[in-house]
């Protein structure tokens, strides 16, 4: 776009998103008062500028008037688009009926709406509800409400609807298949926290679409990155990939899981059977499913193969968030034999400095060591360090920290909170003595 802004040239509006008409409108103002020079009387500018503003009014109405008209016909457009694929619901259809019945705009019609399916579903009238809106959309919403079978005036009217209501099969939620009637779809898990206890590799299951955005890399490279990380060789990932659907790794060479595929797969019936044929033989405890949007479908679709277990997580939204989703649920792994303390760690912004907290626990960065090179983190437990606490076999807990790579230093902080969660005071002599 050219930096040079001449609001008396009409192809200065036209490509801000005006339409010609406007465009010429709007410069003809400016030509007809333009701005005087800095040296003329402040009065005389005010008054220059008043006078443009007056004659851009009618301009500026139209504008006004042009959007909203466009706005409704694409909400409108859009009702009349699901109406034409068979995928409209009642309250849906009740806004068309409002347009063609009565002649109303798009917010009187979903007024109407509103008032009708109140009536329709057996709830209790709702006019308080829009008594801030204008006496046109009140109106709607009465005529709506009436037309749906209420009666505001009943007194038995509400319960009288809802025993109707309660009997039309329509207005229930569409049955899940009986094998999903327990669960929820994976598409509605719950992004990964760390407040979930932490499970074992073994008895955790990735599903990975093929998506090369998830990671630096095509998602062979991304498994790598997973299998390098200490004990996670032993975690069970499954692959969704276009060529092969779900299978145990990377097929070479696979085309993109584009949402053509996606549909073809999710339609696959030997999906569901090879997916359950894979989770056969595991004992999980901990899910993450780390694909797509598009990808989702065919999780849900075949989600009757997967397990039923204690944390079922997804990622979502961005791809930056995906990533930091999947590094969140790989770093909540328990590694080794020892207990590991759970529960949601509180962490302080960074512009402070970076600590965390889990129950009486705080750890805090000491900075660099002196004697050895690498950073030095501090657990504490009352402001002073946690001395004296050890693990479940016996083995002292040492609350200074000493790591190498300072990128690393949250990921560090969470396993010592952890750590220490699952420690305990009381010395290896006490067990001896018990005994």
């Amino acid at each position: 776009m050219d930096d040079r802004f001449d609001p008396s040239d009409a192809a200065t509006w036209i490509a801000r998103g005006r339409s010609p008409e406007h465009a010429e409108a709007l410069a003809q103002a400016w030509r007809d008062f333009p701005d005087l020079p800095p040296t003329a009387a402040l009065e005389d500018r005010m008054a220059r500028t008043r006078a443009r503003v007056g004659a851009m009014r009618p301009v500026n109405d139209a504008i006004q008037l042009a959007s909203e008209a466009e706005r409704q016909r694409r909400n409108f457009l859009h009702v009349e688009g699901k109406a034409a694929t068979g995928s409209i619901g009642d309250s849906d259809l009740a806004i068309l009926r409002g347009r063609d019945a009565y002649g109303y705009d798009w917010d009187t019609a979903v007024c109407y709406s509103r008032g009708w399916y109140a009536a329709h579903a057996g709830w209790t009238y709702g006019g308080p509800d829009i008594s801030n809106r204008l006496p046109a959309h009140r109106a709607a919403y009465d005529r709506g409400f009436s037309d749906g079978g209420g009666d505001a005036h009943d007194l038995f009217d509400a319960a009288r609807r809802s025993n109707v209501a309660a009997e039309r099969t329509g207005n229930q939620p569409r049955p899940l298949a009986p094998a999903l009637a327990a669960r929820p779809l994976p598409s509605s898990w719950p992004k990964p926290f760390d407040e979930p206890r932490p499970a074992r590799w073994t008895r955790r299951l990735l599903v990975l679409a093929d998506d090369p955005g998830l990671g630096n890399g095509p998602t062979a490279s991304l498994v790598d990155q997973i299998r390098a990380r200490p004990e996670a060789d032993g975690l069970n990932i499954i692959v969704l990939s276009a060529a092969a659907g779900f299978c145990p790794t990377v097929p070479p060479d696979a085309p993109p899981l584009t949402r053509g595929r996606c549909e073809a797969l999710a339609r696959d019936p030997r999906q569901t059977a090879r997916l359950r044929a894979l989770v056969a033989d595991m004992t999980i405890d901990d899910i993450l499913i780390a694909a797509p949007d598009e990808a989702m479908a065919v999780v849900d679709a075949h989600a009757a193969a997967l397990p039923l277990c204690r944390t079922m997580e997804r990622t979502r939204n961005t791809i930056l968030q995906q990533r930091a989703h999947l590094r969140t649920w790989l770093d909540r792994a328990a590694t080794g034999d020892g207990n590991v303390g759970a529960g949601h760690i509180r962490w302080s912004k960074l512009a402070k400095g970076l600590s965390g907290k889990l129950g009486e626990f705080t750890v805090r960065y000491a900075g660099k060591g002196q004697d050895s090179p690498g950073h030095i983190i501090v657990v504490e437990t009352s402001g002073t360090p946690a001395v004296g606490f050890v693990t479940a076999d016996g083995r002292s807990l040492d609350p200074h920290i000493t790591f190498g790579n300072k990128s690393r230093m949250r990921q560090e902080m969470a396993t010592a909170l952890r750590a220490f969660g699952g420690a305990t005071r009381l010395a290896p002599t006490l067990f001896a003595t018990a005994a």
